[in-house]
């Protein structure tokens, strides 16, 4: 038996339509939901470990990053865009997450991630879905291996056993903390961990299938209990697990609070909205589907803001996960779902084990985490690039691990931005007469048009050909032409046929020529207009008041019209 929905009739809102919704219109059986469920088991038994160690990193207690597996998992999978994603914590948000509650408190985490949820919610209905993901690949890598450096810092401590009251937050600091009170660690802690450790990078290897982390996590346990072993568990610590999602509250906040709480809002979006993406365009690759940015951007909005009222932290979409997901033979957002539901009975039914759960084991996990996220592949691939590529990948990661998260993000896309003008500017060319106004290019390389070698034009008439695009960043070296020519010419023909683009600065570049060269008592004939350059001198009001000015469509026409102009 299949079920199937009606679709809605308007184009727009199909943008949104979730594609749970799409499932069930194409029809969804009772072979689809087993393979769903059982993909959705496999995937809670992943995240299971993961949700509390992540949640343990960030400062806060392991039920957080349990309840938000649940909640944002939930709803990422019913309301996304992408039929695998695997919503949760994610190693991502452990620096921004610990650096809000150590600055602001939980209540400020929470104020915070409501208004990021706002910010993706926002950013889906304005179609930005397609935007986020050309964010460059160096900034990416740059953040997420210094948050990986970040994550297994963090780890340090819990994984010899280290009895500190404080931890900084500052990486320098970190260490030199540890560095003070390395003798005393805990033998017994050490060996917890370092057989988790082994455990895991063992199973792995041999047996890539099984739930390395849980199985790990278990038998943490099981030694720790049957032993009696002195190290610190999650019940020692944090006193157990609630056996019941929390209720929703909503928190207490001013506008100054908003103010001040607006980077780390912006960071939680911009790390939302870029990891689910990419998650989702990585689940796209594997399994020859499509997935809707756009909707994906409101559904991670939602879960987030659900998230946090009901207590939990920042969510996104886990590549990890989803890829769990997807090789578990899921067919739908069922097996998301179903991944949160199964979570939610453990909660119920066997919150009290967790109690058992040693922190040390969980380090020894977190440890993998972030190796993971290192991606020192990539990073080695990147350090073969060009040198702006490379100085954008280590100025991200430097200041993502002494700095701050948000600065580095800033930095690497201002970077990379300037450099990519940078590429673009020295596409642009201008050529006057056969000779290119780049001096240092090779003049055999280049393709001119006839009328460019002949030189068949009448004295007082000046041939100028710009190509590539037009914008604020190579807009300056059409006056310098100008400058450039021994004298001014009575006529300047403007050739613009290779000329793709022109944005506001480049259209004020052309009126800016058309200026000088009306106060040099010269006129401007420009040919050979593509539709968007065309449409921009328009809206722009190029020719607006000025009488030196003509458009016309071919070099045959420039020329004609330049004729008849010396003859007047």
């Amino acid at each position: 038996m299949h079920m199937k929905f009606p679709f809605p009739s308007a184009p727009y809102w199909r943008l949104y339509v979730p594609k749970l919704v799409t499932v069930m219109r194409q029809g969804y059986g009772w072979a689809d939901l087993r393979q769903d469920v059982l993909a959705g088991l496999t995937v809670a038994v992943v995240a299971l470990p993961l949700a509390m160690a992540l949640a343990i990193a960030s400062g806060t207690s392991p039920d957080k990053g349990l309840v938000t597996a649940i909640v944002a998992g939930f709803l990422i999978s019913a309301l996304g865009g992408s039929r695998f994603q695997i919503g949760g914590p994610t190693g991502a948000f452990v620096v921004v997450v610990f650096n809000v509650i150590d600055k602001f408190g939980y209540d400020g985490l929470v104020v915070a991630t409501l208004m990021a949820g706002a910010m993706l919610v926002i950013s889906g209905f304005a179609r930005l879905g397609t935007v986020i993901k050309y964010i460059p690949q160096p900034v990416i890598t740059g953040f997420t291996a210094g948050i990986a450096v970040i994550i297994f810092s963090s780890q340090v401590g819990e994984f010899f056993g280290l009895q500190l009251e404080k931890v900084p937050a500052d990486f320098l600091e970190k260490w030199q903390v540890y560095a003070a009170n390395w003798e005393a660690y805990s033998g017994v802690t050490l060996g917890v961990a370092a057989l988790s450790l082994a455990l895991i990078v063992a199973l792995r290897k041999l047996s890539p299938k099984l739930p390395a982390f849980l199985l790990t996590v278990l038998l943490g346990s099981v030694l720790v209990w049957a032993f009696g072993l002195q190290t610190e568990t999650i019940g020692t610590r944090f006193g157990g697990i609630t056996a019941a999602l929390p209720v929703p509250a909503i928190p207490e906040f001013t506008l100054f609070r908003l103010k001040e709480l607006l980077p780390s809002a912006f960071t939680i979006a911009f790390l939302a909205g870029v990891e689910s993406l990419l998650s989702a365009v990585v689940a796209d690759a594997v399994t020859a589907r499509r997935h809707r940015s756009n909707c994906e951007l409101v559904a991670q909005g939602v879960a987030n803001m659900a998230s946090a009222l009901f207590g939990g932290l920042p969510a996104t979409g886990a590549i990890a996960r989803t890829m769990t997901n997807i090789r578990s033979g899921a067919r739908s957002p069922i097996a998301g779902i179903m991944h949160a539901v199964f979570l939610l009975v453990f909660i119920v039914v066997a919150a009290p084990l967790a109690a058992y759960i040693p922190l040390a084991s969980l380090a020894a996990v977190l440890m993998i985490v972030a190796w993971n996220m290192s991606e020192v592949e990539r990073i080695r691939s990147l350090l073969r690039a060009t040198w702006g590529e490379r100085m954008t990948l280590l100025v991200t990661f430097g200041l993502t691990v002494l700095v701050d998260l948000t600065v580095a993000i800033e930095a690497g896309v201002v970077m990379a931005a300037i450099l990519f003008m940078v590429r673009m500017t020295r596409v642009v060319e201008i050529q006057s007469q056969g000779q290119y106004g780049d001096a240092d290019m090779d003049d055999f390389t280049r393709q001119a048009d006839p009328y460019m070698r002949r030189g068949a034009l009448p004295p007082g008439v000046e041939l100028l050909q710009i190509r590539g695009p037009f914008f604020f960043g190579a807009t300056g070296r059409l006056l310098d032409a100008l400058d450039d020519m021994a004298a001014p010419a009575r006529i300047y023909l403007l050739d613009l046929q290779y000329v793709p683009f022109i944005d506001a600065t480049g259209a004020h570049a052309l009126s800016d020529f058309v200026g000088r060269v009306r106060r040099q008592g010269g006129h401007v004939i420009i040919f050979g207009l593509q539709q968007q350059p065309l449409s921009m001198i328009d809206r722009m009001q190029v020719a607006e008041g000025q009488d030196n000015i003509d458009l016309v469509g071919t070099y045959e026409n420039a020329r004609d019209r330049a004729g008849i102009l010396l003859k007047a």
